[in-house]
C-alpha cells in the first residue's frame, strides 16, 4: 500500500512529538517538516509552508493557536487532508470557516483531543454510561507554552471535548468564573455545565498549580466511575441488590445493597500514536475522524460560552 506523504507545520514542543510519532508509523512517509524559528537535527526543514503543502498528502498543524485557521485553509484550499492540533482556532468565526472548507474540499479533518484516546478513557468505553453529575479537575504546572491563549482554550477544552461526547443532550446553561495569575487571560476557571437532560458537569482547569493533575468523576444511577488520565487507569464502583463476585454488603435503610468494585485493563496505546492511526486509516479507507472539525467546533462553542461568563480581566503584567 502507498503510503502516505506528510508534513508537519510547527515544530515546538507539540510538533516534535507529532514528527516522533510520525517517522515510527508505517503508514506514514514523513517528508519534513516548516517552522520559522526551530530548526530539528536530522528532519528536512523546507523553505516555506507553501513548498510544504504541495509536496504532501496530509499536513499536520501544530503551531500556534492563532495561526490554525491560515495554515488550515491554505492546505484544504491545497486539496491535502489536515490534522489540527487543539483548539481547533483561535476565534469561532474562524473555526466555523474551517469546517465549511472541510466540507467544501471533502478532505479528512481531524483535531488533537488526544484525551479520547487516553487509555483511561479507553478502558470505560464499554461500559453502560449514563451520566448524572461529572466532575473534572485538571491541574498544571506553569508552563508559557500554550500562555497565547486562557486556560478554558489551553487546558479546559480537553475536558469540555470529553464531557460532550460522554452527554448526548444540549446545553441548558453555564456559570463559569475565572482569574489571571501570571498572563492577560484566566490562568485558573471554573465552569458548571448543565444540560437539557438534567446530567451537570463541573470543569476546574487551572495552569498556576503546584502539581500536576488530570482526573474525571462520573456519578450515575447505582454506579461512580474514577479516571485518571495522568496514571492512565480506572475504577468502577456500583451497587447491586444481588451479590456479585467480591462485592462488599452494606445496609440501606432496611435494605442489604451490595458495593463492588473493577479495575479494567487499560489497552496499552500511546494516544498521539493512536490518533494518528486513525486519521491514516481515514484517509485510506474514508471512515469518519473520531474527532472532526465538527466536534471540535462544537466544544469550541462551549469554551467560549463559558469565556463569556467569565469577567472582563485586567492585564496583570508588569
Amino acid at each position: 500500500m502507498e503510503k502516505i506523504k506528510v508534513g508537519v507545520l510547527g515544530a515546538g514542543h507539540l510538533g516534535k512529538r507529532h514528527i516522533e510519532i510520525i517517522r515510527s508509523l508505517p503508514e506514514y512517509d514523513f517528508l519534513g517538516y516548516y517552522d520559522p524559528v526551530v530548526s530539528l537535527d536530522g528532519a528536512y526543514r523546507f523553505s516555506s509552508e507553501d513548498d510544504l503543502i504541495a509536496a504532501v498528502d496530509a499536513v499536520v498543524v501544530a503551531s500556534v493557536t492563532t495561526s490554525h485557521y491560515r495554515l488550515g485553509a491554505k492546505a484544504m484550499r491545497s486539496g491535502r487532508h489536515v490534522f489540527m492540533e487543539k483548539p481547533l482556532a483561535g476565534t469561532l468565526e474562524e473555526a466555523k470557516e474551517l469546517v465549511k472548507l472541510a466540507r467544501e474540499a471533502r478532505v479528512i479533518n481531524q483535531v488533537g483531543h488526544v484525551e479520547r484516546f487516553n487509555p483511561a478513557f479507553l478502558s470505560v468505553a464499554a461500559e453502560p454510561l449514563q451520566p448524572l453529575f461529572i466532575e473534572v479537575h485538571r491541574l498544571a504546572q506553569w508552563n508559557p507554552r500554550g500562555a497565547d491563549v486562557s486556560v478554558v482554550l489551553d487546558l479546559m477544552i480537553h475536558d469540555i471535548d470529553l464531557v460532550l461526547s460522554l452527554v448526548k443532550s444540549p446545553v441548558r446553561s453555564i456559570r463559569a468564573s475565572g482569574v489571571a495569575i501570571i498572563s492577560d487571560t484566566p490562568d485558573i476557571a471554573n465552569a458548571r455545565i448543565e444540560f437539557i437532560d438534567n446530567c451537570v458537569a463541573n470543569l476546574t482547569a487551572s495552569r498556576f498549580s503546584m502539581k500536576n493533575m488530570r482526573r474525571m468523576r462520573i456519578f450515575q444511577p447505582n454506579a461512580y466511575l474514577t479516571l485518571d488520565f495522568l496514571e492512565r487507569k480506572s475504577e468502577i464502583y456500583r451497587i447491586s441488590a444481588e451479590p456479585v463476585e467480591n462485592s462488599m454488603p452494606f445496609v440501606f435503610g432496611d435494605k442489604t445493597r451490595y458495593l463492588s468494585v473493577k479495575h479494567p485493563e487499560p489497552p496499552k496505546v500511546n494516544a498521539i500514536e493512536e490518533e494518528h492511526k486513525l486519521f491514516a486509516r481515514s484517509i485510506t479507507t474514508g471512515v469518519e475522524p473520531a474527532v472532526n472539525f465538527e466536534s471540535a467546533y462544537d466544544s469550541l462553542v462551549v469554551a467560549h460560552q463559558i469565556l463569556e461568563h467569565i469577567p472582563q480581566i485586567e492585564s496583570v503584567v508588569a
